[in-house]
């Protein structure tokens, strides 16, 4: 008679519960890292485009001869800009992201204006 021994292999629930926890560790110190990270990326793509926007304003007044408080609105400075600009953090139009007033006035964002700020 032969004696057949059945070794079954695969991994116990133990191992599968210790891998399980190790990811979901793993998972909880990066995501709020991911949601940070997406944050600045947003805040630094929006800082550019008030920069550029601020950029296309000195532009239109130079170009047009228009003194620090003439109004400027964005039908003006449209032609100065190279692609849409809108914020990153909900932003569709120009119009519901950017704010722009005078040609002295930088451009302020409607959506974060605390956080969206262009540099002083």
């Amino acid at each position: 008679m032969k004696n057949i021994s059945s070794r079954r292999s695969g991994f116990t629930l133990v191992e599968i519960m210790i891998v399980v926890a190790i990811i979901g560790l793993l998972a909880s110190i990066a995501i709020p890292n991911y949601a940070q990270s997406r944050e600045a990326a947003r805040r630094g793509v929006c800082i550019n485009n008030l920069q550029q926007i601020e950029g296309a304003i000195q532009r239109w007044s130079l170009d047009m001869h228009k003194d620090e408080g003439q109004a400027v609105t964005y039908s003006d400075i449209r032609s100065y800009l190279k692609h849409s600009v809108v914020c990153p953090a909900g932003g569709t139009r120009f119009e519901d992201s950017y704010t722009i007033t005078t040609v002295q006035e930088g451009p302020t964002c409607q959506k974060k204006p605390a956080m969206h700020l262009l540099p002083p």
